[in-house]
């Protein structure tokens, strides 16, 4: 499989509620499994041909880069757009509009998820009418469930289950670069561009069930991740 695309990592934000690890290191750079999130995101996209990399940078951004460099030592090419000052996930994407070249679709990826989803399923969905192309996954209950019959008796338990009649943002996107023309900067992605695309019917959701995926966003994300991921780095 070859894939001439570019990867944009968002890895800006400030990780508020894992202080007070994020006090010295940036949320990307955050340890799962001996190595920081970041590694893990490119090693995965790596698996797919995927090899050249934007790293939209802000909070402790000397850190991620001193860690990255140029990413020759990881067998990549990296550049980095900065945020002096925070533009939000909208606004990062479009504060590196002048790195890109002739891609018609761009994968995009927030900078504290883990996933083994296969994103090559996103670029297909790119179209003129489909402008962005959503992973989405299965919410899973952040609570054990207790089953019970008709008449009230307990029948079993079920620790934090998947639940399939509802899905999220799985935070892995497509986008075709006609939609930087609408990317507002400053901006939110979540609140300003993907409400408008799906009014226009311009976003896809992509489901991705039976897979693997965190979002690393609290001290026990970080715990359980070092638990569900052992199988899925050892081949890297």
């Amino acid at each position: 499989m070859c894939l001439l695309m570019k990867a944009i990592i968002l890895a800006g934000g400030f990780g508020k509620r894992l202080k007070p690890l994020t006090d010295s290191i940036p949320k990307p750079l955050i340890s799962i499994l001996d190595k920081p999130i970041i590694y893990w995101q490119i090693q995965w996209l790596l698996n797919y041909k995927i090899k050249d990399f934007i790293i939209c940078a802000g909070y402790m951004k000397d850190n991620i880069i001193n860690y990255l460099g140029d990413g020759s030592n990881l067998n990549i090419n990296i550049e980095y757009s900065i945020e002096d000052i925070p533009l939000g996930t909208s606004g990062a994407l479009k504060n590196c509009e002048n790195l890109l070249d002739d891609e018609n679709e761009i994968l995009v990826l927030n900078g504290d998820i883990l996933t083994n989803i296969n994103p090559i399923n996103l670029t297909k969905e790119i179209n003129n009418c489909i402008l962005c192309s959503m992973a989405v996954v299965p919410l899973q209950s952040p609570f054990g469930i207790v089953n019970f019959t008709k008449n009230s008796i307990v029948t079993g338990f079920k620790e934090k289950p998947l639940i399939s009649d509802y899905w999220i943002n799985g935070g892995v996107y497509s986008l075709s670069k006609k939609l930087f023309q609408h990317l507002p900067k400053p901006g939110s992605l979540e609140n300003d561009v993907f409400p408008k695309l799906a009014n226009n019917k311009h976003l896809k959701a992509v489901t991705y069930d039976n897979k693997l995926w965190k979002s690393i966003d609290s001290h026990k994300d970080i715990e359980e991740a070092n638990l569900k991921f052992v199988d899925f780095v050892k081949k890297f």
